[in-house]
């Protein structure tokens, strides 16, 4: 059975390596199961809807609304102001105010796309006018919006927390650490790397006219710097749960759109909402049929033939570890971070317990991995918006992206594989653990 089961993962990649879309790679890939591995499709249909009516996973379409309102409602460019009013005037300030914007963003939405789409059209050709190189604008901004997977609420791990029976609210808090962790680097590596470049800055103010425009940019984002301290504080303060919480991004959005900003009209509104719901549809089509893919190899015992062929190969606890990152590094290389969440997640896990590492510390691990997979190629499905958006050719975004991952990136992931309370630090604070 196990053949068959690794004759079913090589169609699985060579489906994703020609491009097929990812709804018929996991369809394709379940109906070999069903017709060489004795699966009931029948049965697995019924296991698959019942999941998808689950309240939980109703959390990702409206988070993934959500985003695409709040790009067009004006909520981005306040906070991209609220942050430019502190360091704007500082040499590398601007790449700075990019990372951290992407990831108050993240805190509202959730989700990588959102970071790069709401923000690169707005300072990519600030940075480029400032003077930097717009491969290197590009691919900061590209690597930072990933933060949105990491910075709570996180689309990822809510299904993480769903396919593992896991506490959604403390892998939450499991990823906020190496979050902050990677916008510190990212924002030290940006500081170091702008000295590079010839920057035209704009002259110091005068401390009175400083404190003006941040009293007064200040004001303006109020309503968009509510909006994460709402959702956080609703999910966290026990009023509202995940969903109920996406929800209320979603409708947040709208007033602050249409009455608060004006960005908002009903032409562009019906527009965002098309292309939402259209994205939607292709998600949860791929996440039903992934989900039914993930659970017939449940059945088939494949967890339990991983954590053994581990042990055959090695009794080396560390050594596993490093292997493990590496595959969840390739598989985030071939397929989206939901995608791999759900395919992944109840694969491994029974190998992680064995190797003593908690399931809210797995969750974190995951999410760096998969997060970093967005923008490594060949996949990079948020690299290469960022490069539609920044208006560049890879070969310009392809050094900085590399060079981030390298020195800012790869080594946090290290580090919340290795450092288990920079992931448990919040979560046995807050009496989860």
């Amino acid at each position: 059975m196990l053949t068959i089961v690794l004759l079913d993962v090589i169609l699985l990649v060579i489906l994703l390596i020609m491009s097929v879309p990812l709804p018929y790679c996991f369809g394709g890939a379940l109906l070999f199961m069903s017709i060489f591995g004795g699966v009931s499709m029948k049965s697995m249909m019924l296991w698959g809807f019942n999941q998808m009516i689950s309240p939980v996973l109703l959390a990702s379409p409206l988070f993934i609304l959500a985003g695409t309102l709040m790009g067009e409602s004006g909520i981005a460019k306040r906070l991209l102001d609220f942050v430019d009013s502190f360091v704007g005037r500082i040499k590398g300030g601007l790449g700075v105010i990019s990372v951290v914007t992407c990831a108050l963003i993240g805190a509202i939405s959730g989700s990588g796309f959102t970071g790069v789409a709401a923000t690169a059209p707005v300072m990519i050709p600030r940075m480029v006018e400032q003077g930097y190189p717009r491969g290197y604008a590009t691919s900061l901004i590209t690597v930072s919006s990933i933060l949105g997977l990491l910075i709570p609420p996180s689309v990822i791990m809510i299904l993480y927390g769903w396919v593992t029976e896991t506490s959604i609210l403390a892998c939450f808090l499991a990823t906020i650490g190496p979050g902050v962790a990677i916008t510190i680097a990212l924002s030290v590596m940006n500081l170091i790397w702008a000295r590079k470049f010839d920057l035209v800055l704009e002259p110091p103010m005068p401390p009175a006219e400083k404190l003006k425009q941040i009293v007064t940019r200040t004001w303006y984002a109020l309503p968009a710097l509510l909006m994460p301290i709402i959702i956080l504080g609703g999910i966290y303060g026990g009023v509202f749960t995940p969903t109920e919480a996406a929800g209320v991004a979603a409708f947040y959005s709208i007033p602050v759109g249409f009455l608060i900003y004006r960005s908002l009209n009903r032409k562009n509104f019906y527009k965002m909402t098309f292309e939402s719901s259209t994205s939607i549809g292709a998600i949860m089509t791929m996440i039903v049929f992934c989900l039914m893919l993930s659970q017939t190899y449940v059945m088939l015992q494949v967890p339990q033939a991983i954590v053994k062929l581990f042990f055959d190969f090695t009794q080396n606890r560390t050594l596993m570890l490093i292997i493990i990152n590496l595959f969840l590094f390739l598989v985030g290389m071939i397929v989206n971070d939901a995608t791999g969440m759900i395919l992944v997640a109840p694969l491994l896990l029974p190998l992680v317990k064995e190797l003593g590492i908690h399931p809210i510390h797995f969750a974190a691990i995951m999410g760096v991995n998969l997060a970093m997979g967005g923008v490594t190629p060949p996949y990079a499905s948020i690299l290469y918006l960022g490069m539609r958006l920044g208006k560049c050719e890879f070969n310009d975004i392809l050094r900085p992206t590399l060079l981030f991952l390298a020195f800012a990136y790869i080594p946090i992931v290290f580090l919340t594989t290795f450092w288990p309370d920079l992931s448990l630090f919040l979560p046995k604070l807050l009496g989860f653990m």
